[in-house]
């Protein structure tokens, strides 16, 4: 029976999380520390004391959403040891990809807080506050949402963003191609289409400057062979090459985050059981809906990495 690890993107954050590792593991607290020093602030402050607003904050809610991540991943692996835990591949959604990356060696946990402030940052201030909007489609599938985009941008940036799980997609682009699309849902047989409470459209053309940006700063760093395959929001399929990984993790800023594909591959691939590490649930319950005979957990918390162990011993890995 083969496993796989996923690491959640950004929506999972909330006040609080990553404290129960902290307060329990010394390699947890040693991730949240060399988060901190990495930036230069305190940011396991804000993740454990709040405010909400600021945790929110793109630019803070990557990076830490990584750091509660690679704390439990870093617990996983001092706990029962690395081949014990080691997966078939590794996928992470949007920033989670980071990481995922940062978990099989592509680059250490302090560049990856690095990047993903940065890319949080870049993201933020590549569109004018009001000016671009993201839209959740219930009901959707990956024709009809492409084929509304289609019709609603007019001239416009609409295009789809997240290929979560059947029924649930989403669009990003101008805010008033994202008016016209919620307006329009009904007419492709689309139940509802759901503002989302976002500060910028990720994952579509008006993110190129942010694309740009991270271009520049990963050619700046020596990326290496991750230790197991990355199965990639662009590709949906296993990627090892270090130069490949760095062109995609660009690509993304603007691209499809495939991960109902990403998923399925994972799945008709020999994965019986998918693990997402680090804060909330939604990646568990997304793979329930994307391939109901997987077995999908979550790993976020002291008393979930004592079940994973109990998970290896009835392996008789453990």
């Amino acid at each position: 029976m083969t496993f796989a690890f996923t690491f959640p993107g950004q929506g999972s954050q909330t006040v609080g999380m990553g404290q129960n590792l902290a307060q329990n593991y010394a390699v947890a607290r040693a991730v949240f520390d060399e988060v901190d020093e990495a930036l230069g602030e305190k940011l396991s402050a804000v993740m454990w004391e709040g405010p909400e607003a600021a945790l929110t904050l793109t630019f803070n809610a990557q990076p830490a959403l990584m750091a509660v991540s690679l704390a439990a991943f870093s617990v996983l692996k001092n706990e029962y040891g690395w081949e014990a835990i080691k997966p078939v591949y590794v996928a992470g959604h949007s920033l989670g990809e980071y990481s995922a990356l940062a978990a099989v060696g592509v680059f250490s946990v302090a560049d990856a807080a690095r990047l993903l402030r940065l890319r949080g940052t870049a993201m933020q201030e590549a569109v004018p506050q009001g000016q671009g909007a993201m839209l959740a489609l219930l009901g959707a599938e990956i024709d009809s949402a492409t084929k509304l985009a289609a019709a609603a941008a007019e001239g416009e940036v609409a295009q789809v963003a997240n290929d979560n799980a059947p029924g649930q997609i989403v669009i990003s682009g101008s805010k008033a191609a994202m008016d016209r699309a919620a307006k329009l849902a009904p007419e492709y047989g689309i139940r509802r289409a759901v503002p989302l409470p976002v500060s910028a459209p990720f994952h579509c053309a008006l993110m190129s400057p942010a694309a740009e940006r991270m271009a520049t700063a990963l050619a700046a760093l020596d990326l290496k062979i991750p230790e197991v395959p990355v199965v990639t929001n662009v590709t949906a399929a296993p990627v090892s090459d270090p130069s490949l990984i760095r062109s995609l993790l660009v690509e993304q800023v603007t691209g499809v985050v495939r991960w109902r594909e990403s998923v399925a591959y994972m799945v008709d691939h020999g994965v019986a059981t998918l693990f997402e590490v680090g804060a909330g649930k939604v990646l568990t319950g997304l793979a329930k809906r994307i391939r109901s005979e997987a077995d999908a957990r979550s790993v976020g918390t002291a008393d979930d990495i004592k079940s994973f162990g109990d998970w290896l011993k009835a392996r008789g890995e453990g």
